[in-house]
């Protein structure tokens, strides 16, 4: 069994020491600028050649149409895919990347690639018919699966510090996918809105209106829904380690990238299964292969959030954090309440500090487990301490707002009546269930209104900062003070 790596020393009043920085004596072309240069470049070339091709095959009034009604789903599907990247957020720059590669470089190699293929195809067997059947099912799964492939690839390779398991693996193929259906849609709802044209059609008709219905009402996910399959594969290959799951973590992406070609096809060949194969795949499997999904993630991302309850205390125990953010941070709930709380107390600017210190601790949670279970990298130590001094820098901003979201959100702890008696404010004798502080019979209780005290879980009667380890109110913060919109009782 692997040795969990030596848990951190008490913090010293200047925290610990930065590290990174520039490699020593860096040639031109591994400067980080230089890179994200040449990466920018080569993607806006690709945008720039796709965009006259998709104008050509619309026209530029299909072109401005189809461009305006697919660009609707894509808001709603990046922001579902951020949503479910909550817990462990990666960095912007990874989904700017990813989707630009999906629109621009892997559009402009299935276009250039399917349009080859099948006339090719076209050619050699002299049916044009079946060669698209054929292009359809076999060729463009096969190709537009590859190209949004590789944007998985490349951030699994190049941006591997990101990439820690299947969310940030469902997050980055999602979104590629998501801007390889923009481009998509942009085509095929331009070329439709061509056709209704050319049928003496004015303005939006049939056409364009059932091409609309189907690509963006019915099935926006589907091209995310197949590229997952690869995040997936990939996402549980970066959990791997060791030389033992060798075989596994070489083998797991390929897996997930051939389930996404296989169920591309299926997708792309159920208009072949008479008049009501679309809807019959559509129902039947479409749906219920989303649903699951879905329930993957959200599961995994229960996963994190106890992950992180579970990791941090050791933190905590050393002096990196205070008692109660563990609790905090292993909520939702509660990280969105200390958001809040120092947004409005210090502004939009402590609202993102306490956002970046949110980050910085889940990072450090997952780092942590992964060299419990030996499956730590040899910068488990440098990454570390990158991670705890980037937390200690906000602290003083950060901490106090997560303590007061722990308060705020602890469930209340039962106060049970002692069986012996005890004495009232004014000493008389009396029993807790039967007589309140006051005196009188079913009157409030030694802790105010009925039998519920605020506190953290395991906490004892005797209220916060008392008992079995609940910690006590935080200290006094000079920028703070008693805001409290989600809190209903005293």
């Amino acid at each position: 069994m692997a040795t969990c790596p030596p848990y951190p020393t008490q913090p010293s009043g200047s925290g610990p020491a930065p590290v990174g920085g520039r490699p020593p004596h860096a040639h031109w072309w591994q400067r980080r600028r230089v890179r994200y240069g040449a990466l920018a470049a080569l993607l806006a070339l690709s945008g720039l050649v796709i965009l006259a091709l998709v104008r050509r095959q619309t026209g530029t009034e299909g072109f401005l149409v189809g461009l305006g009604l697919a660009v609707l789903p894509v808001p709603l599907l990046v922001a579902a895919f951020r949503w479910l990247d909550r817990v462990d957020p990666g960095p912007w720059r990874n989904m700017v990347f990813a989707f630009a590669w999906g629109a621009c470089a892997a559009a402009l190699i299935a276009i250039v690639a399917n349009s080859f293929a099948t006339k090719w195809i076209a050619t050699a067997t002299a049916d044009p018919a079946s060669a698209d059947t054929l292009g359809a099912t076999v060729i463009a799964p096969i190709v537009e699966e590859s190209a949004k492939a590789a944007a998985v690839l490349l951030v699994f390779l190049f941006r591997r510090r990101d990439f820690t398991g299947i969310v940030d693996g469902v997050v980055v193929a999602g979104v590629t996918a998501t801007g390889f259906a923009f481009t998509e849609n942009i085509l095929y709802l331009g070329t439709a809105f061509g056709a209704d044209q050319m049928a003496g059609g004015r303005g939006i008709a049939s056409v364009t209106a059932a091409t609309f219905f189907v690509r963006v009402v019915m099935s926006p996910f589907a091209h995310p829904l197949f590229t997952v399959l690869t995040g997936i594969g990939f996402g549980i290959a970066a959990t791997l380690t060791g030389e033992r799951r060798r075989l596994r973590r070489l083998l797991l992406p390929p897996a997930g990238l051939l389930l996404a070609m296989g169920m591309h096809a299926f997708w792309n060949g159920s208009s072949t299964f008479g008049e009501f194969g679309f809807f019959a795949v559509y129902g039947a499997f479409m749906v219920p292969a989303f649903g699951l999904l879905t329930w993957l993630v959200i599961w995994t991302r229960q996963r994190e959030l106890r992950a992180v309850r579970e990791e941090l205390p050791a933190y905590a125990a050393a002096g990196w954090l205070t008692p109660a953010e563990p609790f905090a941070l292993g909520s939702m709930r509660a990280r969105r309440l200390a958001r809040d709380y120092a947004g409005h107390h210090l502004g939009k600017p402590a609202a993102r500090t306490v956002a970046q210190y949110e980050a910085y601790a889940t990072s450090l949670a997952f780092l942590r487990r992964r060299g419990r279970l030996g499956r730590a990298g040899a910068d488990f130590a440098a990454r570390e301490r990158e991670l705890l001094h980037e937390m200690w820098r906000r602290r003083e901003v950060a901490q106090p707002a997560l303590d007061y979201a722990a308060r705020m959100t602890a469930p209340p702890v039962r106060v049970v009546a002692p069986p012996w008696p005890v004495y009232g404010v004014y000493g008389q004798s009396q029993r807790y269930a039967q007589h309140g502080a006051y005196g009188q019979p079913n009157g409030p209780g030694l802790y105010g209104p009925g039998v519920h005290t605020p506190g953290l879980p395991g906490a004892g009667s005797a209220g916060p900062g008392h008992g079995t380890g609940a910690p006590g109110p935080a200290a006094p913060h000079p920028g703070y003070g008693p805001y409290n919109p989600y809190r209903t009782q005293p």
